[in-house]
């Protein structure tokens, strides 16, 4: 097969890949090792698995768990307890005669109250209070509650995050094993181009100066595929630990390269979506909310407290033969002084209040920043994947052309390096390029708040 025919043969092969790989993003891997995934189940999976959405999601079940611990201040304090003492203490031996309705005539003697006998009680009671008014309960299941809010605004942020990051990732890959298989089609047509300046010095229309080249281009090529062999496998590495899976696992992508469409020109209309959407906005309100509700609380250390109690007890000298009795009534705690620490907490409430309404300003300007610099990368990227296109089309088409002048000694041998290097840069900018769209498509998605 003469040296044109096999070049064509590789030009074509080279194309036909090129085309595949830009218009599907797909990678191929061995039959045996492929486990089909598309970036709704990669995101699906980071979700499930990443470390981060299983540290959210247990944040929210202990917020629940604090809103019914708070939420226990309403209910009564009921405690059971059972005792057995024994002594000759004149108060515990009087007392406890008492309590067990065991008091004689006799007891009342002088020297029976100074100098009793050693007696036993075994007491078992049963003590009920419950409150009946005090606002720190109330300020607390107040913050409970929007703590709660926040833990599910978290998960919230946790899950746009991973799904952001595994686009970008799930892109990397694409990008990496899009390069592999670019270097290995440039490897092929480096070849050709060396056995057809071989055949041409052996015809003597070239010096050994033209193969030499050739020999240097094809070692960087398969240096270059060495290095884009291993960016893939880092891009693969990077992906699985997103998802959750083995850093080594093996899959095939398989994603259509068409994005998400999104209108760029209501710029107005997605920042008022952003600023109703975001997980960050929602969490800076929440701050702010929950700083209210923490001065709500330091307030309440300047009001009483008022409580029913009441207690139900058996009392004998023996642990079958007891006697029973009961007190009830109401208790009002009012703290007079305590060294200045509810003035101070007080303050403090309201300085984390001011802070935190600085804070939720900041989120909320930021929302939009980030909704304009995303619009900005969108609309850059659309228009480096129409250029793209072009340049790789023109960059194919020049090759071709100087390919042919080669062949007929009408140009030199740097020439035809440069066209196979222009081929081989246009090729990756259009891949990421497409790619590009993907993540710039997400990252949007992520500033307005879309899941």
């Amino acid at each position: 097969m003469s040296a044109s025919r096999i070049f064509e043969a590789h030009e074509r092969e080279a194309h036909i890949l090129v085309a595949v790989v830009v218009a599907t993003l797909c990678v191929a891997l061995p039959a045996s090792a492929q486990s089909p995934l598309s970036l709704a189940d990669a995101i699906a999976r980071a979700k499930a698995h990443n470390p981060d959405a299983g540290t959210a999601a247990a944040a929210e079940r202990e917020a629940v768990d604090r809103v019914t611990q708070a939420r226990g201040g309403y209910f009564p304090k009921v405690d059971v307890a059972e005792s057995w003492q024994r002594g000759n203490h004149p108060v515990f031996a009087f007392s406890s005669l008492l309590a067990q309705r065991q008091f004689t005539a006799a007891d009342l003697a002088l020297d029976a109250i100074n100098h009793p006998d050693a007696t036993d009680n075994f007491r078992a009671a049963v003590s009920v209070e419950q409150s009946l008014f005090d606002r720190t309960t109330s300020a607390n299941v107040r913050a409970a509650s929007i703590g709660q809010d926040m833990a599910a605004t978290g998960r919230r942020l946790v899950d746009h995050d991973l799904t952001a990051a595994v686009t970008d990732a799930f892109g990397g890959v694409l990008i990496a094993a899009a390069t592999v298989r670019s270097e290995a089609a440039a490897i092929e047509t480096a070849r050709a181009d060396r056995e057809l300046a071989g055949n041409r010095r052996d015809a003597g229309r070239v010096t050994d100066a033209d193969v030499l080249q050739l020999d240097v281009q094809l070692a960087r090529t398969l240096e270059r595929q060495v290095q884009a062999s291993s960016d893939e496998r880092i891009a693969r590495a990077r992906l699985n630990q997103l998802m959750g899976e083995p850093l080594n696992a093996m899959f095939s992508l398989d994603l259509t390269p068409t994005a998400i469409a999104i209108d760029v020109t209501n710029h107005d209309g997605l920042e008022a979506e952003a600023l109703t959407n975001r997980p960050e906005v929602a969490l800076a309100r929440q701050k702010e909310h929950l700083a209210a509700a923490t001065v709500d609380a330091a307030k309440a250390a300047f009001l009483p407290q008022v409580a029913a109690q009441g207690v139900w007890e058996l009392n004998g000298g023996a642990w079958k033969a007891r006697s029973s009795s009961w007190v009830a009534g109401a208790v009002v705690r009012i703290n007079l002084f305590h060294g200045l620490a509810d003035n101070a907490r007080l303050a403090d409430a309201r300085e984390a209040a001011t802070r935190c309404a600085l804070e939720r300003v900041k989120a909320e300007t930021m929302a939009r920043l980030d909704v304009q610099i995303a619009i900005a990368r969108l609309e850059a990227a659309r228009a480096s994947e129409a250029v793209g296109r072009a340049a790789a089309d023109q960059a194919r088409e020049s090759r071709r052309i100087i390919r042919d002048r080669y062949e007929s000694g009408l140009t030199d041998a740097a020439m035809l390096l440069r066209s196979a290097d222009a081929v081989e840069q246009a090729d990756a900018q259009q891949i990421a390029a497409r790619v590009n769209v993907l993540t710039a498509t997400a990252t949007l998605q992520r500033a307005v708040g879309r899941p």
